[in-house]
């Protein structure tokens, strides 16, 4: 008697999901900068940022990442910062000048999509302290940022970015860009599933 074949079946639920880049897509401008400038005054923002010149220069020249020449600027910034005293700051720049910056056509936007039954996601590669209670408030479904610890400027990794200005969602985890956004809303996925799949078969493979 031959023993019964177990066979593995992957179901694949397609569903309407928006990701919105906070910074310049929902917002008028990079939100970090404005916080910096909020959280140090004008004097301390602009002497933070000379002391930080030939990390921004590099990052210009390409010689690091935007990432990290952000990290350095971070950790300059608020790696002495104890985590309360941060987290009250990010709660005052989210009540007090965060709603001045939000753009009034991508939040309609966002409106728009939940009333169709759509998750929506905000990606942002600034910390999610000072996003977490507009996100709340807005309706967001999840919330994905490189995270940041004032200790160690912890962050963890993007996984797909809807970019609303230039009509472009990249999976990172595939490093696969697709201009389709008005398809990819209406969940046609099946791009972006084939790759993860494929990526995914090459992994058990190697791992054999």
């Amino acid at each position: 008697m031959h023993p019964r074949a177990h066979v593995q079946k992957t179901e694949i639920v397609k569903q309407r999901i928006a990701f919105f880049d906070f910074d310049g897509t929902i917002t008028t401008k990079d939100t970090l900068l404005v916080f910096i400038r909020f959280s140090k005054g004008k004097i301390g923002f602009a002497l933070g940022f000379l002391l930080n010149t030939p990390w921004l220069v590099a990052m210009k020249l390409k010689l690091i990442s935007n990432q990290s020449a952000k990290q350095r600027v971070l950790r300059y910034f608020f790696g002495k910062q104890t985590l309360a005293s941060f987290s009250r700051q990010c709660d005052e720049f989210a009540r007090e000048v965060l709603p001045h910056l939000i753009r009034p056509k991508a939040l309609s936007e966002i409106h728009r999509l939940k009333e169709a039954g759509a998750t929506v996601v905000i990606v942002s590669a600034s910390p999610e302290n000072w996003i977490n209670h507009w996100a709340e408030q807005t309706g967001a479904d999840l919330i994905a940022t490189r995270r940041s610890q004032v200790a160690d400027v912890d962050r963890s990794q993007k996984i797909r970015t809807y970019n609303f200005q230039q009509d472009r969602v990249t999976d990172h985890r595939v490093q696969m860009s697709l201009n389709q956004l008005p398809s990819i809303l209406a969940g046609e996925l099946d791009r972006f599933i084939d790759a993860l799949i494929e990526k995914e078969r090459a992994e058990q493979l190697a791992a054999e």
